[in-house]
């Protein structure tokens, strides 16, 4: 075949850096754009910060300068039986070798396993005892429980130490009435009846709760209060006594130690408030606003040599790309909140369950964009509103139609699900059938799959699982 010279014409996308960059700074969180932004100024000597401002993220503040930095505890699912705080340990000062500052120690939380070694150098036991109860507390899990089998901790002593499965349960009990009490239990029975035997038994409800422990405790959940005192064969009272004094004992007694509360902290990207009843979108101050052109090396790119002056002039134009970039972020973000503030303003009024259907295709097609750039804008940008500060994804939600011809967006689906399963009946809840001949009473025509899968969104358990105590 001959080769030949051939010309066509054609378009094609080509991302240039400067377009790059603009994708990556839209895409990134308040926190995630302030150390770009940082990063860039420690880089180019062509950036600095205004005499005024601080780089620091945690400064970023409102237009009144307030700041808006929210602190969001992670949240704690508490257990049915209660948080059993009494039977918390309030942790040792770990081993005797330890040569920190005593108020070094005292910050320091001792994991479970700490506790109770500590716990056990101080008992008066025997090297060998010592040794058999350093394999048991190494098999205890986080949570207090010992799910290791008494060969299994015999063969992790041997060969050095040889011990009968007696001596193993001798030290054991040893180990059950440390603090915190109940550890060391083989299941949730031997759990609770260790916390029981530690309380006095002139304890209103104690012998109940013995018994209940003992013989009716995987029934127990699915026990009205009346067929619990017909098997204990006492008054309602008696056994509704019994019932809280067993509902304050703590079924995981490792829970408690060996962990900070973990904090998280969120800063938003704007703020959305209601001034005369008219609701106004306004961006966070950011970098965008505390970054400047250096104006003295940008003075000096004509008075160096050759080499000097490309490499400044380079600096500059990137410079310039990341202001102009960053200015441009700040565009997007605002009319996307803006086009979500006019679509949900329900939704900030009256909360979740005036939240209508939205989707991305919607808000870009509103404001000229593309789906893509909307994703990017809101992909973890969180917004300080009166209703706490909420991540933008929220103010979307996919619809479900009703039999008005309209449509229910799945957020407010899920509130209505919410609110019957709360005023249900707690001895006969609402199965995911029952729900959803309620909600087509309410006019929302939703298949049964679909409240199930609602319901477990929300986490929610099936009715059958729901039964509780009346």
């Amino acid at each position: 075949m001959k080769q030949r010279l051939q010309t066509s014409l054609g378009q094609q996308l080509v991302l240039t850096p400067q377009l790059r960059q603009a994708l990556h700074l839209l895409q990134l969180s308040a926190l995630d754009l302030e150390a770009e932004v940082s990063a860039a100024v420690e880089s180019n000597p062509l950036l600095e910060w205004k005499e005024d401002a601080a780089p620091a993220a945690e400064t970023a503040s409102t237009p009144d300068s307030q700041a808006t930095v929210e602190e969001t505890p992670t949240t704690s699912h508490d257990d049915d039986w209660g948080s059993g705080e009494s039977w918390q340990g309030s942790g040792g000062g770990g081993g005797f070798d330890d040569d920190r500052d005593p108020a070094d120690r005292a910050a320091d939380p001792d994991t479970l396993h700490e506790h109770l070694s500590w716990q056990l150098n101080l008992s008066q036991l025997s090297a060998r005892d010592l040794l058999i109860g350093a394999a048991i507390i190494d098999a205890i899990e986080d949570d207090g429980y010992l799910r290791c089998s008494f060969d299994d901790i015999a063969a992790a002593l041997a060969p050095e130490t040889t011990c009968t499965h007696e001596e193993i349960q001798a030290v054991l009990c040893r180990i059950q009435h440390m603090d915190p009490i109940g550890v060391g239990a083989r299941d949730l029975r031997e759990c609770l009846l260790l916390q029981l035997a530690v309380l006095d038994e002139a304890t209103p409800g104690h012998g109940l709760a013995m018994r209940m422990v003992e013989e009716l405790l995987e029934t127990l959940p699915r026990l009205g209060g009346d067929r619990l005192a017909e098997a204990l064969d006492c008054p309602r009272e008696a056994a509704d006594e019994a019932l809280q004094l067993l509902r304050s004992l703590n079924p995981h007694p490792g829970s408690g130690l060996g962990a900070l509360p973990q904090e998280t902290y969120v800063a938003p990207d704007c703020t959305i408030s209601r001034h005369e009843g008219v609701w106004r979108v306004s961006l966070v101050d950011g970098p965008a606003n505390r970054v400047t052109i250096h104006r003295g090396y940008e003075g000096m790119i004509g008075q160096t040599s050759e080499a000097d002056g490309a490499y400044l002039r380079g600096r500059l134009q990137e410079a310039r790309w990341l202001l102009r970039n960053l200015e441009q972020r700040g565009e997007t973000l605002l009319k996307v909140v803006n086009c979500l503030v006019r679509q949900q303003s329900g939704f900030l009024e009256f909360g979740p369950q005036a939240l209508r259907p939205l989707t991305l295709r919607e808000v870009a097609a509103e404001i000229g964009m593309h789906e893509s750039t909307v994703s990017r804008a809101v992909a973890g940008k969180y917004a300080h509103t009166p209703r706490g500060t909420l991540p933008l994804r929220d103010f979307f939600a996919s619809g479900v139609s009703t039999d008005s011809g309209g449509q229910a967006s799945s957020t407010a689906i899920q509130q209505m699900i919410l609110r019957l399963v709360e005023a249900e009946n707690p001895g006969k809840p609402l199965s995911d059938a029952r729900l959803t001949e309620a909600l087509k009473a309410e006019g929302v025509m939703v298949a049964r799959r679909t409240v199930s899968k609602y319901r477990e969104a929300l986490n929610i358990p099936s009715s059958h699982d729901r039964v509780r105590l009346a």
